[in-house]
């Protein structure tokens, strides 16, 4: 009776998809992207966990580079969760020194491709060491023009949306706003992404099927793509493929 019914809720095709055979006039705006799979990547090379981290790195500069050739404005990565603090302590200071290493290594190149570095998240619990680095390549990069390049650092959806709950109770409070005034546009203006667009497309890779608490709020009509692909091999082939997909389904928004 189910048979097929889920077939295409991993992208399995064949069809070999280049960058002219994209429309250049549905491009979506704004991508976020789950990184998953860097560990299980590793383990089936008989390598570290870490190493696949540090593999996933590479990953994002190729996707950095591909979301800038197709004319992309902005990719949100899910880079650190709320939720990883409980994985290994030795692997959490590995993840915690990351930016640093990619952002220091990186900066020049990012700087040439007019990329912009934004980091979105919650300080609280994040080295110093890690809070210097991602801050001093926002700064190097405030003035580029092109591919907005946001990280989603000691993120969780659920934490954001009670924290912009607190903010308006606030502001209630202080009479800054009022109850009446409270609706969907408001809460938007509370969240970390209330200078964004809500995201067009998510991709998440591994073959897992869930958004593991990342812009719950955000992604109400956001198009799902998942890829069996782990992030270290995810490539520019692989981001168009997902561009192709989003442009070949109809966006209705709850109309007809």
């Amino acid at each position: 009776m189910f048979k097929g019914l889920f077939q295409n809720t991993k992208n399995n095709s064949t069809k070999i998809v280049n960058i002219e055979d994209l429309n250049p006039f549905n491009i979506p705006k704004h991508v976020a992207i789950i990184m998953d799979g860097n560990g299980r990547w590793a383990k089936g090379k008989g390598l570290p966990r870490i190493a696949g981290h540090r593999a996933g790195m590479e990953a994002i500069k190729r996707v950095a580079k591909a979301a800038n050739k197709v004319g992309v404005e902005i990719v949100t990565l899910f880079a650190f969760s709320t939720e990883n603090w409980k994985r290994p302590e030795n692997e959490v200071n590995f993840l915690m020194g990351l930016p640093q290493e990619f952002l220091l290594k990186e900066i020049d190149e990012l700087n040439e491709q007019n990329v912009q570095v934004k980091i979105m998240g919650f300080d609280e619990n994040l080295p110093e060491h890690t809070i210097k680095a991602v801050r001093e390549a926002e700064r190097r990069t405030e003035k580029n023009t092109g591919l907005i390049l946001n990280f989603a650092l000691n993120y969780g959806s659920r934490h954001e949306i009670v924290h912009a709950t607190k903010s308006i109770v606030h502001d209630v409070l202080e009479g800054k706003i009022t109850e009446q005034q409270i609706d969907e546009r408001l809460l938007g203006q509370y969240l970390l992404t209330k200078n964004y667009p809500d995201p067009d497309l998510l991709i998440r890779t591994s073959g897992e099927l869930r958004l593991s608490n990342f812009l719950l709020w955000q992604m109400a009509y956001t198009e799902l793509y998942f890829t069996s692909a782990f992030w270290p091999e995810f490539n520019e082939q692989h981001f168009i493929e997902a561009i192709y997909d989003y442009q070949q389904r109809g966006r209705r928004f709850g109309a007809i």
